[in-house]
């Protein structure tokens, strides 16, 4: 029997998820494992995997196989939002020349190496030209698809990460943050500096001890050592597949709080990952559904669930065992104010979750300027320091602790910044309703059993894949569409009113 349009175009796109994959665990080993001499060597076979899955998904055959099929859509629904996924896929494949997605990919390889070297010397002027050729291109991109797509340059970007993105949904509802976080990050300082001090965790902790107790809390959460690893890399993130989820943080051996809360944070990407519907992985609808939902599930896990006063009772005693603390400075309620003090800092990913939003902000504002050409490359250093001034009344000494701290425009990640606080508002929401319909779920945390809140996210979110939209996952779960009300009533209980 002749396959249908819709089996070839399955089949296509199980190809092109298994080269995806790959290109995800080379990637990862670029990050973790790979010496640094193998840069140019692995930029190439990026890049050739990069063009590889490109012509597999522009091929002309594929635009016959999707009228076809589109002509008599299948029945059953899931199907049917699988091929609305190819159709997508294909869509933005085709707005962009295969030489120019290649040379975007030879080019971001080798600036993120750049930037490695760049960052510990505080060297953004020996940045500067890779990280202008990878603007330059990427704006063609956004060009490209942006004619295709009937939107901005910069929405055709988040769209890659966040489908349907809108600048003016996502200034909406930045703005109302942008106007509320400097009163309420004064007000929480103020009642910070009113209260008992946080007494200082004497180190050193070793880096061994510190993956030790890191592995403890995977497994407390519901990490499959089965499925995945964990190492270390300059930025921490989440990679490989759902089968082989490869989560990375960084240590430091004066300070073991942020490797913790890394973890944790990754952890909630992996979870989702692992979550999603086994028998549609190889497909785009099986897929997550945007960055967003992805962020909310390690925003969730890491904000809500583990910096809860309910998880440090259980983190308490978890801690003092795996350094041999002993003291008040190893007590449960110095571990609460270590963990829920709000400060007005200079790195993002060591940010409290309320002042992270304002990073957010200041990078979505920067970054559209730069795709928009309002702001040129060479004046971000300026425009950073001005725009951290504004949101939170600090300005960076160099540029390691400004424009260099994040790998995201060196790796090619532009218009992926909003989905943080995007999925920062999205998991207060969700997690509301979640406690709200599981009223156990914080005596559960307590107890570090994440089985209520892990099951009701696999129900409500990571089954759901890319079956829908992301503000209708949102409906469905939580009964609105994403707001900023339900992450502002969560910062007021847990730092105001307590």
């Amino acid at each position: 029997m002749t396959p249908s349009a819709y089996d070839r175009l399955t089949e296509r796109f199980r190809r092109l998820n298994a080269l995806t994959g790959s290109r995800g665990v080379l990637g990862w080993d670029m990050a973790t494992m790979m010496p640094d001499g193998g840069a140019e060597a692995r930029a190439e076979q990026l890049e050739v995997l990069t063009m590889l899955g490109h012509g597999l998904l522009t091929a002309p055959e594929v635009s016959e196989w999707l009228a076809e099929a589109e002509s008599a859509p299948p029945d059953d629904p899931w199907d049917t939002a699988n091929l609305r996924e190819m159709r997508r896929a294909h869509l933005h494949a085709t707005c962009v020349d295969e030489n120019l997605v290649g040379a975007l990919s030879r080019a971001t390889s080798r600036c993120e190496m750049r930037w490695r070297a760049a960052r510990p010397d505080n060297d953004f002027q020996g940045l500067l030209p890779s990280l202008d050729e990878v603007l330059r291109l990427t704006r063609e991109v956004a060009e490209h698809r942006a004619a295709v797509l009937g939107c901005s340059a910069y929405e055709a970007l988040m769209d890659e990460y966040e489908p349907g993105a809108r600048e003016e949904t996502i200034d909406a509802l930045f703005d109302d943050l942008a106007g509320w976080l400097p009163n309420t990050v004064d007000r929480i300082v103020e009642k910070q500096e009113q209260q008992e001090s946080i007494l200082p965790i004497p180190g050193p902790f070793p880096q061994a001890k510190q993956e030790a107790l890191c592995r403890r809390l995977l497994g407390l959460v519901g990490f499959d050592f089965a499925h995945g690893r964990l190492d270390t890399s300059h930025h921490p993130f989440c990679g490989g597949v759902p089968d082989d989820v490869r989560i990375t943080t960084r240590y430091r051996e004066d300070d073991f709080v942020q490797s913790v809360m890394g973890v944790l944070h990754e952890c909630g990407h992996a979870l989702y990952e692992r979550g999603l519907p086994a028998p549609w992985r190889s497909q785009p609808v099986g897929g997550a559904r945007g960055m967003a939902l992805h962020e909310s599930q390690s925003l969730l896990i890491e904000m809500q669930a583990c910096r809860s006063p309910e998880f440090i009772s259980c983190l308490a005693p978890l801690v003092r065992e795996a350094f041999d603390g002993d003291g008040p400075e190893w007590s449960e309620a110095n571990l609460r104010r270590i963990y829920g003090h709000v400060q007005r800092s200079l790195i993002r990913v060591d940010a409290d979750e309320v002042t992270y939003p304002a990073h957010v902000i200041l990078r979505y504002r920067l970054e559209r300027a730069l795709i928009r050409g309002d702001l040129q490359l060479a004046d971000l250093p300026g425009a950073w320091a001005d725009g951290l001034d504004a949101l939170l009344g600090i300005r960076p000494p160099d540029d390691r602790q400004g424009c260099l701290q994040d790998i995201h425009w060196p790796s090619g990640g532009w218009g992926y910044f909003p989905t943080y606080t995007l999925g920062a508002l999205a998991a207060a929401q969700l997690f509301e309703r979640a406690c709200a319909d599981r009223p156990d779920i914080p005596s559960e945390l307590g107890r570090g059993d994440f089985r209520g809140l892990l099951g009701w996210l696999r129900t409500h979110v990571h089954q759901r894949a890319s079956f829908t939209s992301t503000d209708e996952v949102l409906r469905d779960a939580t009964g609105s569409a994403l707001a900023t009300t339900a992450f502002k009533a969560h910062v007021e209980r847990r730092y105001l009113v307590r």
